[in-house]
C-alpha cells in the first residue's frame, strides 16, 4: 500500500452507509455517492441503478480537480461546494475532509436548501467516521512497527547469545 492511501474498514463503511441513507431520507434525495479524490468509487446509497457510477465516481474526481485549480488561480485555497442544476435532476458535490467526495443527486421533490443542510451535517458525520479510521491504521502500523522491532531485538539478541557462546 502506498502513502496516502485511503483505508477504511468493514466497521466504518457500515457507519458511512448509515449515514448516507439518513442523508437520503433527511434530504429526499436519490441517490449519495462517496467518492476518493482519485475518482474511486467508495460506496453509494439509493437509486442508482441507471447511473454509471464507475465513471460518475471518475468524471466527479475531475470535476473537483479543476475546481481547486479554478479557485487557486482566483485567489481562494479551494472551493468545498459544488452545485449543478439540470431540468429534472441536480448534483450537489461537497468535499469531505481532503480524501473524499460526496455526491448528492436529487429531483424537484426537495429543494438545495434541505440538501445543502443535510449533507453537510453528512460530511461532518463523515469526517469524525474518517478521523476513526485513521486513528485506528496509524494505531495498526505502531503495533506493526513495534511487533517488528521486537522480533529484530529478538533475533539480534539470539545471534549474540550464538556468537559470544562458541567462543566459550
Amino acid at each position: 500500500m502506498k502513502q496516502g492511501d485511503l483505508v477504511i474498514y468493514e466497521e466504518q463503511i457500515e457507519k458511512i452507509e448509515k449515514a448516507l441513507c439518513r442523508l437520503i431520507k433527511d434530504s429526499q434525495a436519490k441517490c449519495v455517492l462517496l467518492v476518493d479524490k482519485d475518482g474511486h468509487l467508495i460506496t453509494r446509497q439509493g437509486f442508482t441503478q441507471s447511473l454509471d457510477t464507475t465513471a460518475l465516481a471518475a468524471l466527479l474526481a475531475g470535476s473537483f480537480a479543476s475546481t481547486r485549480e479554478i479557485a487557486r488561480l482566483v485567489g481562494e485555497p479551494e472551493f468545498s461546494v459544488l452545485f449543478h442544476q439540470g431540468k429534472k435532476d441536480h448534483i450537489h458535490i461537497t468535499l469531505v475532509g481532503e480524501r473524499t467526495i460526496l455526491a448528492v443527486i436529487f429531483d424537484d421533490r426537495t429543494t438545495i436548501g434541505m440538501v445543502r443542510l443535510y449533507a453537510k451535517e453528512a460530511s461532518e458525520n463523515l469526517e469524525r467516521i474518517f478521523s476513526t479510521v485513521n486513528r485506528q491504521h496509524h494505531q495498526a502500523e505502531d503495533q506493526n512497527r513495534i511487533d517488528s522491532d521486537s522480533e529484530f531485538s529478538t533475533s539480534l539478541e539470539n545471534r549474540l547469545d550464538d556468537i559470544f557462546s562458541d567462543q566459550s
